[in-house]
């Protein structure tokens, strides 16, 4: 009768957790190198870059300051890079493969090993490399002939719509807190101007605060750029800058007064833009940096911005985190809403500068507890945590986030120190976590039939297999960049909704791509199916020409 008892207990717990599927946390391996950087690129791998300090992880018989991610494994190898990739930007061009498009990994730091070489020119590319589990991937550098113009330091990078990258901002030396040596210029990979960098005034009128930029590539293909507390929309065609509404209250969102900000999702017929930024820091950019504290309490301020004509006149709207936030980062899921992760409620970022220091940590007091943003709720209830769990691993200065090709949110690193270091309050963290959504756990749709690669404003169909149990009232499909993540901000994620009809017997999907180049840039793309908010893995594709930058615009003008 005892074992009975616990037989029907154990079915009883099994039957209410399928019945009520949660948010959860799981620990599942280590990074090898403080994933200082993290950008999936391929459905089974993601890279990690750290400084070339002191990791763990060894290559060549010095330690590794790059590491590939496997997703299958959960266990991270090696990789070999030649200069120092600490505090540099990335992201995806126009061309590669399914599998494995070309991702460019630019700027870096003055190592302080000598097996690493200069990085703040550097250029480092993953080339397409088809082995699901990372064999034979590498990633070439060759610092004397392929380099930046400009020594840059805590640069940001974006995918424009011609499939090139645009690399903004930066410092030229190692500078504790404030820029004080910076990089206003602007420069591109490929080299455009005849490799000149382009002066930018909105950089000059923004430090000292103004280190890794804030870039969205907005549906016209211009660029919104936020630095400090002001934006702008810049047109990389006619290098020519419109000045927008500064972010409200003083609120400072780039480094060292790290907020966050999102593109929110574009939706067909219009595929309005929104930009959403949160978090941060009110303290003025002239108080010196020991003068400030670890204890300050950082902003609860959410500003959002229509990015159209009248919506730059009515100006930002203004909600409030549940809590403050210095050094969030902000992941779009594919049904549209926002998960906000990681971070402190006081201080700053950067690393041993203020006054009062906890250990080398300018920040203090992590917040554990992700939020819930729903861009399609009234305001003053767009943002929650209901449902949501608490985890004990404190995500500081240098932590990442990344939606998977699972669907679910990797979440590693946090290192407010020089090099790696334990047995400090907020020591080195090398325990990669996942935030796994409700549906992980229950029965998801699935995908099939997908082409490798397809053009803008074109139908195409694909094959889907729907568990009986969703009715398929609400069904929408995802096309997304999954950014690079560094530094509380996630550069390149994009997500534009695409029109879907499913066939009469559930089989079939057939869809329209976004209409060109400058709504979704040419390149790599994941596409993700949501019935009834239950969310299918992810499969990557290609969508444009798949030609090398720069290539011309494509699809039709709307």
């Amino acid at each position: 009768m005892r074992h009975l008892s616990q037989v029907l207990a154990f079915a009883v717990s099994v039957y209410g957790a399928a019945l009520s599927p949660k948010w959860e946390f799981v620990q599942n391996g280590t990074s090898g190198i403080l994933a200082l950087e993290a950008i999936v690129v391929s459905p089974t791998l993601a890279i990690f870059f750290d400084r070339a300090t002191n990791d763990p992880m060894q290559i060549d018989g010095h330690p590794a300051w790059g590491a590939l991610w496997n997703f299958r494994t959960n266990t991270a190898t090696p990789l070999r890079l030649i200069t120092d990739s600490f505090c540099a930007s990335g992201g995806f061009l126009s061309n590669g493969t399914m599998a494995s498009p070309f991702l460019g990994s630019v700027g870096g730091h003055i190592p302080v090993i000598t097996a690493a070489k200069d990085g703040r020119m550097g250029i480092r590319l993953f080339e397409p490399c088809d082995d699901p589990n990372g064999n034979g991937c590498t990633l070439f550098e060759d610092p004397e002939n392929l380099h930046l113009v400009e020594d840059r330091w805590y640069t940001s990078a974006l995918r424009l719509h011609d499939g090139s990258l645009i690399v903004v901002g930066g410092m030229h030396e190692d500078t504790p807190f404030y820029n004080t040596d910076p990089a206003n210029t602007i420069e591109f990979f490929p080299p455009k101007d005849k490799g000149v960098p382009r002066p930018s005034p909105f950089l000059a009128r923004t430090v000292p605060g103004n280190l890794f930029p804030r870039l969205f590539s907005l549906p016209d293909g211009r660029v919104l750029m936020i630095a400090n507390n002001q934006t702008i929309i810049y047109d990389v065609e006619t290098n020519s800058e419109e000045i927008l509404p500064e972010i409200p209250n003083g609120v400072r969102v780039t480094n060292p007064f790290d907020g966050t900000a999102a593109l929110l999702p574009l939706s067909p017929p219009d595929f309005t833009p929104e930009i959403l930024v949160c978090g941060g820091s009110a303290t003025d950019d002239r108080i010196p940096s020991l003068n400030l504290s670890s204890q300050t309490p950082a902003s609860d301020q959410c500003s959002r911005l229509v990015v159209t004509p009248e919506g730059i006149k009515k100006g930002w709207q203004i909600e409030h985190l549940l809590e403050p936030r210095i050094m969030p980062e902000m992941i779009l899921m594919p049904n549209g809403q926002v998960l906000i992760t990681n971070g402190a409620k006081s201080g700053y970022a950067a690393v041993a500068a203020v006054g009062d220091p906890v250990g080398g940590s300018n920040a203090d007091h992590p917040v554990f507890t992700p939020s819930l943003y729903n861009p399609n709720a009234p305001l003053g209830r767009r943002i929650s945590n209901a449902g949501l769990p608490t985890t004990d691993i404190a995500r500081m200065y240098h932590s990442t986030a990344t939606l998977t090709p699972s669907g679910n949110i990797m979440i590693a690193g946090s290192n407010p120190n020089a090099q790696v270091v334990n047995g400090t309050e907020f020591h080195t963290e090398f325990r990669v976590q996942f935030l796994n959504p409700p549906f992980m756990s229950v029965a998801r749709p699935t995908l099939n039939k997908v082409p490798t690669k397809i053009q803008f404003n074109e139908k195409f169909t694909i094959g889907v297999s729907i568990p009986n149990n969703l009715k398929a009232s609400s069904i929408q499909v995802a096309l997304m960049d999954l950014g690079f993540s560094s530094h509380a901000f996630h550069a390149g994620q994009k997500l534009v909704f695409m029109d879907a009809t499913l066939s009469r017997d559930r089989r079939s999907l057939t869809i329209t791509s976004p209409p060109n180049n400058r709504i979704f840039s040419p390149g790599p793309a994941f596409i993700f199916l949501t019935v009834d908010d239950v969310t299918s893995e992810g499969s990557r594709l290609m969508i444009g020409n798949g030609l090398p930058p720069p290539v011309q615009d494509q699809g039709i003008r709307i």
